[in-house]
Parts: structure tokens; sequence; C-alpha cells
């Protein structure tokens, strides 16, 4: 990601979260969500030790990824018109690239649990809310081969 995708990524962000997860949580929880996807948010965490990667499709973000310090997936965003086509699975496959932990976690929101126990992730605790986020902790233990390969 590059600052230039800043607006198009966090549009990305927003359009997805508010077609599939906002009617789940509360007023505080979306304005929780807005910050965390604004542009500005988005610039203040690539200067620290957040991989951001896209997926592009001639110029157009489709998709995003966030690695939060090599071991946490803190976010996940597909476009909503192009949800289930394999964007997401190519992304996290990516980003586990540069893992640096062999268990990888996510804060998934209640409504994407599904998907992500598609991509191998497991329940791990009960869920929570912070800020009016609602999300179910979860975990994925990276093969040591696609780990090696991010050395």
């Amino acid at each position: 990601m590059e600052e230039k995708d800043l607006e198009a990524v966090s549009a990305t962000c927003m359009a997805s979260f508010l077609q599939s997860v906002a009617y789940t949580l509360s007023e505080e929880g979306v304005a929780t969500f807005s910050k965390i996807a604004a542009s500005d948010s988005f610039l203040e965490r690539m200067k620290g030790d957040n991989l951001m990667l896209v997926a592009e499709d001639n110029g157009q973000i489709e998709g995003v990824i966030e690695l939060k310090e090599g071991r946490h997936v803190a976010m996940l965003f597909i476009s909503p018109d192009r949800q289930k086509e394999g964007i997401g699975r190519k992304l996290l496959s990516s980003a586990i690239n540069y893992a640096k932990v062999e268990t990888i976690t996510v804060s998934a929101s209640l409504s994407s649990v599904s998907a992500y126990e598609k991509y191998g992730f497991e329940c791990k605790g009960e869920a929570s809310e912070s800020a009016g986020l609602v999300y179910q902790p979860m975990a994925i233990k990276i093969n040591k081969v696609m780990h090696a390969t991010s050395a």
C-alpha cells in the first residue's frame, strides 16, 4: 500500500464495513471503526510496524489487509462487489509470508467469523467488546515452510 492509496483503501473498508458489520454494532462501535478506517489513521499506522497490502484490479483497490507487528490481522476488507472471489484468501496468504510468529491472531467481527474459519482460523475464547466493537478472538498456526519463506 502506498500513500496514494489511502483514500481508496479507507473507502473500501468503510463500504465493506457498512454492508457487512455496521448493522450489528452500536453507534459507538460504528464511530470507533470510522476513526480506525479513516485515511489519516491508516497513514499513521503505515509509519509504524504494520504491513499493509492491497489487491488491485486495473488500478482500482479491491481489498486490503493490515498485519500489525507481524502477528495480528488488524484489517481485512474486500470491496462489497468483489467478495467471495478469493481476494481475501490471496491477501491473507501474502501477508502471512511476512509473519514474525507461528500463530497469527485476529479479532474478527461476528459477521466475519465463518470467513476466517474457512481460512483456517479457530475461535479462541469468548466474544468481547471494546469501544463498541464486538469481536471474536481467533488464531491460526501457520506452517513452518510458509513461515520460513518470509526470512
